[in-house]
Protein backbone atom coordinates (compact mmCIF):
# COMPACT_ATOMS: atom_id res chain seq x y z
CA UNK A 1 0.00 0.00 0.00
CA UNK A 2 2.84 2.40 0.82
CA UNK A 3 4.45 1.85 -2.60
CA UNK A 4 1.14 2.47 -4.37
CA UNK A 5 0.66 5.69 -2.42
CA UNK A 6 4.08 6.93 -3.48
CA UNK A 7 3.37 6.26 -7.16
CA UNK A 8 0.00 8.07 -6.89
CA UNK A 9 1.69 11.16 -5.48
CA UNK A 10 4.18 11.18 -8.31
CA UNK A 11 1.42 10.96 -10.89
CA UNK A 12 -0.41 13.94 -9.41
CA UNK A 13 2.78 15.97 -9.40
CA UNK A 14 3.13 15.64 -13.18
CA UNK A 15 5.93 14.39 -15.37
CA UNK A 16 8.05 17.48 -14.83
CA UNK A 17 8.22 16.78 -11.09
CA UNK A 18 8.93 13.08 -11.50
CA UNK A 19 11.63 11.60 -9.30
CA UNK A 20 12.40 8.09 -8.16
CA UNK A 21 11.26 7.60 -4.55
CA UNK A 22 13.89 6.53 -2.07
CA UNK A 23 13.51 3.91 0.65
CA UNK A 24 13.27 6.76 3.15
CA UNK A 25 10.36 8.37 1.25
CA UNK A 26 8.47 5.06 1.17
CA UNK A 27 9.23 4.36 4.84
CA UNK A 28 7.89 7.77 5.92
CA UNK A 29 4.60 7.50 4.03
CA UNK A 30 1.68 7.56 6.42
CA UNK A 31 3.79 8.65 9.35
CA UNK A 32 2.84 11.75 11.29
CA UNK A 33 5.29 14.62 10.95
CA UNK A 34 5.44 17.65 13.22
CA UNK A 35 5.98 21.09 11.71
CA UNK A 36 9.44 22.43 12.35
CA UNK A 37 10.80 25.93 12.03
CA UNK A 38 12.56 26.69 8.80
CA UNK A 39 16.31 26.25 8.86
CA UNK A 40 18.05 29.60 9.14
CA UNK A 41 20.41 30.03 6.24
CA UNK A 42 23.34 32.34 6.77
CA UNK A 43 24.44 33.77 3.48
CA UNK A 44 28.05 34.58 2.88
CA UNK A 45 28.91 38.19 3.61
CA UNK A 46 31.36 40.39 1.79
CA UNK A 47 34.59 40.97 3.66
CA UNK A 48 36.90 43.92 3.11
CA UNK A 49 39.43 42.44 0.75
CA UNK A 50 40.59 44.50 -2.20
CA UNK A 51 43.76 42.58 -3.19
CA UNK A 52 45.40 45.96 -3.74
CA UNK A 53 43.05 46.92 -6.56
CA UNK A 54 41.76 49.97 -4.66
CA UNK A 55 45.15 51.13 -3.37
CA UNK A 56 45.48 54.89 -3.62
CA UNK A 57 41.78 55.43 -4.29
CA UNK A 58 40.92 56.45 -0.75
CA UNK A 59 38.67 53.43 -0.19
CA UNK A 60 41.32 50.71 -0.25
CA UNK A 61 42.19 48.68 2.84
CA UNK A 62 45.56 50.35 3.35
CA UNK A 63 44.10 53.80 2.62
CA UNK A 64 41.59 53.41 5.43
CA UNK A 65 43.40 51.28 8.00
CA UNK A 66 47.12 51.91 7.54
CA UNK A 67 48.65 53.07 10.81
CA UNK A 68 45.50 52.25 12.82
CA UNK A 69 46.43 50.14 15.85
CA UNK A 70 42.84 49.05 16.53
CA UNK A 71 42.89 46.38 13.83
CA UNK A 72 45.72 44.50 15.56
CA UNK A 73 45.73 43.31 19.16
CA UNK A 74 49.53 43.34 19.25
CA UNK A 75 49.70 46.89 17.90
CA UNK A 76 46.92 48.06 20.23
CA UNK A 77 48.73 46.64 23.24
CA UNK A 78 51.93 48.48 22.26
CA UNK A 79 50.00 51.73 21.82
CA UNK A 80 48.34 51.44 25.24
CA UNK A 81 51.66 50.54 26.84
CA UNK A 82 53.09 53.84 25.60
CA UNK A 83 50.67 55.60 27.96
CA UNK A 84 51.34 53.07 30.72
CA UNK A 85 47.97 51.38 30.22
CA UNK A 86 47.53 47.62 30.32
CA UNK A 87 45.79 45.53 27.69
CA UNK A 88 43.52 42.64 28.71
CA UNK A 89 44.82 42.48 32.30
CA UNK A 90 48.41 42.00 31.13
CA UNK A 91 51.20 44.04 32.69
CA UNK A 92 52.92 46.56 30.46
CA UNK A 93 56.37 45.58 29.23
CA UNK A 94 57.92 47.94 31.79
CA UNK A 95 55.84 46.49 34.64
CA UNK A 96 56.59 42.94 33.52
CA UNK A 97 60.34 43.61 33.49
CA UNK A 98 60.10 45.07 36.99
CA UNK A 99 58.68 41.86 38.51
CA UNK A 100 60.64 39.46 36.29
CA UNK A 101 59.87 35.80 35.71
CA UNK A 102 57.52 34.15 38.20
CA UNK A 103 59.53 32.83 41.18
CA UNK A 104 62.70 33.25 39.06
CA UNK A 105 61.97 29.92 37.39
CA UNK A 106 64.06 29.11 34.29
CA UNK A 107 62.75 29.11 30.74
CA UNK A 108 64.11 28.33 27.31
CA UNK A 109 63.53 29.15 23.68
CA UNK A 110 62.86 26.51 21.03
CA UNK A 111 62.36 26.65 17.29
CA UNK A 112 59.05 24.90 16.56
CA UNK A 113 57.86 23.82 13.08
CA UNK A 114 55.43 26.29 11.48
CA UNK A 115 55.45 28.48 14.61
CA UNK A 116 59.11 29.44 14.68
CA UNK A 117 61.05 30.71 17.68
CA UNK A 118 58.94 30.22 20.81
CA UNK A 119 59.66 30.86 24.49
CA UNK A 120 58.61 28.14 26.92
CA UNK A 121 58.71 29.07 30.57
CA UNK A 122 57.08 31.09 33.35
CA UNK A 123 55.44 34.43 32.51
CA UNK A 124 56.52 37.76 33.94
CA UNK A 125 54.02 38.00 36.78
CA UNK A 126 54.24 38.46 40.54
CA UNK A 127 52.83 35.07 41.57
CA UNK A 128 50.90 32.02 40.45
CA UNK A 129 47.55 33.67 41.24
CA UNK A 130 48.23 36.47 38.79
CA UNK A 131 49.35 33.92 36.20
CA UNK A 132 46.03 32.10 36.60
CA UNK A 133 44.12 35.39 36.33
CA UNK A 134 42.73 35.57 39.87
CA UNK A 135 44.66 38.72 40.83
CA UNK A 136 45.40 40.00 37.33
CA UNK A 137 44.00 43.48 36.74
CA UNK A 138 44.06 46.30 34.23
CA UNK A 139 43.52 48.81 37.03
CA UNK A 140 47.12 49.95 37.37
CA UNK A 141 48.26 53.45 38.40
CA UNK A 142 47.93 54.86 34.86
CA UNK A 143 44.33 53.64 34.50
CA UNK A 144 43.36 55.06 37.88
CA UNK A 145 44.70 58.44 36.83
CA UNK A 146 42.67 58.28 33.61
CA UNK A 147 39.51 57.56 35.63
CA UNK A 148 40.19 60.54 37.90
CA UNK A 149 40.70 62.79 34.87
CA UNK A 150 37.41 61.63 33.36
CA UNK A 151 35.55 62.18 36.65
CA UNK A 152 36.92 65.70 36.89
CA UNK A 153 36.05 66.42 33.25
CA UNK A 154 32.45 65.27 33.76
CA UNK A 155 32.16 67.28 36.99
CA UNK A 156 33.36 70.53 35.43
CA UNK A 157 31.44 70.22 32.15
CA UNK A 158 28.46 72.55 31.76
CA UNK A 159 27.06 70.99 28.60
CA UNK A 160 24.75 68.00 28.56
CA UNK A 161 24.18 65.10 26.22
CA UNK A 162 25.16 65.89 22.61
CA UNK A 163 26.11 69.41 23.60
CA UNK A 164 22.62 70.28 24.85
CA UNK A 165 21.54 71.89 28.14
CA UNK A 166 23.20 70.51 31.24
CA UNK A 167 23.58 72.40 34.51
CA UNK A 168 20.32 74.30 34.09
CA UNK A 169 18.39 71.03 34.04
CA UNK A 170 19.59 70.05 37.50
CA UNK A 171 16.22 70.58 39.24
CA UNK A 172 14.35 68.54 36.61
CA UNK A 173 16.89 65.72 36.86
CA UNK A 174 16.59 65.63 40.63
CA UNK A 175 12.81 65.44 40.33
CA UNK A 176 12.88 62.75 37.63
CA UNK A 177 15.85 60.57 38.59
CA UNK A 178 16.30 61.34 42.29
CA UNK A 179 19.96 62.32 41.86
CA UNK A 180 21.81 65.14 40.10
CA UNK A 181 22.57 63.51 36.80
CA UNK A 182 26.08 64.39 35.69
CA UNK A 183 26.57 66.77 32.82
CA UNK A 184 29.11 66.47 30.05
CA UNK A 185 30.77 63.41 28.48
CA UNK A 186 27.47 62.45 26.86
CA UNK A 187 25.82 61.86 30.23
CA UNK A 188 27.00 59.93 33.29
CA UNK A 189 30.61 58.85 33.48
CA UNK A 190 31.07 55.54 35.25
CA UNK A 191 34.32 55.04 37.19
CA UNK A 192 34.34 51.47 38.49
CA UNK A 193 35.12 51.11 42.20
CA UNK A 194 37.82 48.46 42.57
CA UNK A 195 39.76 47.14 45.55
CA UNK A 196 43.00 48.11 43.78
CA UNK A 197 42.02 51.80 43.68
CA UNK A 198 44.28 53.98 45.82
CA UNK A 199 41.44 56.43 46.36
CA UNK A 200 37.65 55.98 46.07
CA UNK A 201 36.20 56.34 42.59
CA UNK A 202 32.52 56.21 43.56
CA UNK A 203 31.15 54.01 40.80
CA UNK A 204 28.58 56.14 38.97
CA UNK A 205 29.72 59.03 41.17
CA UNK A 206 26.15 59.66 42.33
CA UNK A 207 26.75 59.30 46.05
CA UNK A 208 24.76 56.06 46.07
CA UNK A 209 26.41 52.78 46.97
CA UNK A 210 26.54 50.10 49.64
CA UNK A 211 28.19 46.90 50.76
CA UNK A 212 27.22 43.38 51.82
CA UNK A 213 30.49 41.67 52.77
CA UNK A 214 33.63 43.04 54.43
CA UNK A 215 35.51 45.10 51.86
CA UNK A 216 38.87 46.91 51.65
CA UNK A 217 39.09 50.45 53.01
CA UNK A 218 39.60 51.93 49.53
CA UNK A 219 36.23 50.49 48.49
CA UNK A 220 34.54 51.37 51.78
CA UNK A 221 35.40 55.04 51.24
CA UNK A 222 33.38 54.84 48.04
CA UNK A 223 30.32 53.61 49.92
CA UNK A 224 28.01 54.88 52.64
CA UNK A 225 29.70 57.73 54.53
CA UNK A 226 32.90 57.57 52.47
CA UNK A 227 34.31 60.44 50.46
CA UNK A 228 32.74 59.12 47.26
CA UNK A 229 29.65 57.54 48.85
CA UNK A 230 26.81 59.09 50.81
CA UNK A 231 29.41 61.14 52.63
CA UNK A 232 29.93 63.40 49.64
CA UNK A 233 26.45 64.82 50.23
CA UNK A 234 27.47 66.03 53.69
CA UNK A 235 30.19 68.22 52.22
CA UNK A 236 27.76 70.54 50.43
CA UNK A 237 28.53 70.52 46.71
CA UNK A 238 26.99 67.59 44.90
CA UNK A 239 28.76 65.19 42.59
CA UNK A 240 28.69 67.53 39.61
CA UNK A 241 30.28 70.39 41.56
CA UNK A 242 27.11 72.47 41.57
CA UNK A 243 25.51 73.78 44.78
CA UNK A 244 22.70 71.86 46.41
CA UNK A 245 19.27 72.22 44.85
CA UNK A 246 16.76 73.33 47.50
CA UNK A 247 13.79 74.08 45.21
CA UNK A 248 12.87 70.89 43.36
Amino acid sequence: MKLSGALALLAVGGASAYSIPTRRDIRNLGSKSLPTSATRKVASSMKMEDFGFFKGTGIGFEDIWEGEEVISEAALEKRLNKDGLRYRLNRTNKEADEVGRMYDLPGFTVNLPLIGETYLGPPKVENIWEALGFTATSNNEARQQEKLKAIQKAREAKKGVKGGPGAELRAKWLDKYGYPRLVGSGGIFYADQLSTDKQPMGGFNMGKSGQIWPIPDSVKKGTYGGAAGWGMKKKGPAVDGLPKQTDV
